[in-house]
């Protein structure tokens, strides 16, 4: 009996299953656990990716142009179609809508949203309730929408289930919680291959309105008949105040050099290299205006064989009619044209406005002589007839005399538009007569603390645009003037032709 009793004692077989009895119900919590953890991070994942396309989506449209609020609204309704699993809800899709596009901070569907200017510095900095003010766009539409940089996105906090039971380990345990996510994006805008030049917004508003006529500069660009107004831009004096119609430089790409030289090369080349944002240009300082008024005459052909500007990527327009011939005694019209002298009896070049009613008499009112123009230079050749009631600008007029063959025609004073053969040999593969550059609100950033005509730095761009030269700049003093029609602009308002210098991005922030 007692070595029955003994073997029993001894007799292991069966003892996994006590160890198991005893640890099951470890074991069982632990998968719940992990069961958990994966179901709530799958979640979680969902609502992130979701809150991430819509704030990129959103910030896409960010460009600083009237409507990009309502714009950005659009994109998340209508671009965004992300699932979520594993809610309370199961399977479901996460939805925005379009609310107006005038608050800016908002909510549709299972996001909520606000349009910001700026964000923290420093990505550990929260932004909550307590100093959302220093971040937030302005609460007037106009305002807020030209600031906008980025938009912060939430998704309403969706109930998760876990499969654990908390309250086995801690009495009265919810068993239940929210899962959210947070995405913050931007909109960041550049161009390559721009000239490091600025002009002044002559269309700025300030305190709602301007001395323009009162249009906007999206307004002008979408009108011919304002876009055809002829402006005078003067040189930003060293030390003098900038304001609506005038230009100056900004700061040439790293490599260039310093010099006025230097500068007047950036702009003369039909190659530029330099990369600006449109969050923060620099200006540069005044420069002598003589090598920068070379820097655009050598687009008419004049003087390209001198000042350095003596290879074929400095070459003239393919049409260079500005209403002069060559000069007394001279053949050679590249380095001995004088830009002075455009009173040849029989020539004419790109008419001035008839009168200059607005900006302090520097910007015209579009109506110019047409006719006299296209009877001096061409004769009877035939053009659209849509002319004859509505008057074009001069720029497609000049786009007009190229595609239709009559750079070669002779004015009656006998004055032809292809460049001379001493010249270099035309530019085709851009538009040398036009001038590309940065169109800042001076008088804002002025009365900002900014001082144009010097160095200043992160100074925000309106929009990049580009503005046809009309005739060569006349004098190479510091007041030296250029006269451009407003050809384009970009972001939402602009016509397009832009587009292939524009460096456009939406990236995430947080």
């Amino acid at each position: 009996m007692l070595r029955i009793v003994r073997a029993f004692w001894h007799d292991q077989r069966g003892i996994a299953l006590i160890l198991v009895s005893v640890t099951l119900p470890a074991i069982i919590g632990f998968s719940l656990l992990a069961i958990d953890m994966s179901r709530v991070n799958n979640l979680h994942n969902d609502l992130q990716k979701g809150a991430d396309a819509f704030a990129l989506a959103a910030a896409a449209e960010l460009d600083g142009s009237s409507g990009s609020w309502a714009r950005a609204e659009r994109a998340m309704a209508t671009l965004v179609d992300n699932q979520s699993n594993f809610s309370t809800a199961g399977r479901f899709t996460l939805t925005s809508g379009q609310p107006g596009g005038t608050q800016r901070c908002n909510s549709a569907g299972n996001i909520s949203w606000c349009f910001l200017k700026a964000i923290p510095a420093n990505d550990g900095t929260k932004i909550t309730t307590a100093n959302q003010a220093n971040y937030l766009a302005d609460a007037n539409l106009a305002v807020g929408q030209a600031e906008t940089r980025f938009i912060q996105v939430t998704v309403a906090p969706q109930g998760f289930a876990a499969i654990f039971p908390a309250s086995f380990v801690t009495s009265g345990a919810s068993d239940s919680f929210n899962v959210g996510a947070v995405a913050v994006a931007g909109f960041t805008s550049g161009v390559c291959d721009f000239t490091p030049v600025f002009m002044c917004n002559p269309y700025e508003m300030v305190n709602g309105t301007n001395n323009a006529g009162g249009y906007t500069l999206e307004q002008a660009v979408s009108n011919p008949a304002v876009r055809r107004r002829l402006i005078e831009l003067r040189k930003v004096g060293n030390g003098a105040a900038a304001g609506p119609g005038n230009f100056g430089f900004l700061e040439p790409p790293e490599g260039v050099g310093n010099g006025a030289q230097a500068l007047a090369q950036t702009i003369a080349t039909s190659t530029p290299i330099g990369c600006y944002n449109s969050a923060n240009v620099t200006t540069k300082t005044g420069q002598n205006a003589g090598p920068v008024q070379d820097a655009f005459n050598v687009r008419f052909g004049i003087g390209a064989n001198g000042n350095h500007f003596d290879s074929p990527e400095y070459g003239p327009a393919a049409n260079v009619r500005k209403g002069a011939i060559r000069t007394t005694g001279s053949a050679n019209q590249c380095p001995s044209m004088n830009q002075l002298s455009f009173t040849e009896a029989g020539t004419m070049g790109l008419p001035r406005d008839a009168t200059t009613p607005y900006l302090g008499g520097r910007m015209g009112d579009g109506n110019w002589n047409f006719s006299g123009y296209w009877s001096t230079n061409f004769g009877s050749a035939a053009y659209p007839t849509a002319w004859d009631t509505t008057k074009p600008t001069r720029y497609e007029v000049y786009r007009y005399e190229i595609s239709n063959g009559l750079v070669g025609t002779a004015s009656t004073g006998g004055e032809i538009g292809t460049p001379a053969a001493a010249c270099q040999p035309p530019v085709t593969t851009v538009d040398r007569r036009l001038l590309y550059g940065a169109i800042l609100n001076c008088t804002a950033l002025e009365a900002a603390g900014n001082g144009l005509s010097g160095h200043s730095t992160n100074l925000p761009v309106e929009a990049f645009g580009s503005f046809f030269l009309t005739e060569p700049v006349p004098s190479a003093s510091e007041d030296a003037s250029v006269m451009v029609e407003l050809v384009d602009v970009t972001g939402g308002a602009g016509q397009g032709t832009l587009d292939n210098f524009l460096r456009d991005e939406a990236q995430l922030y947080r």
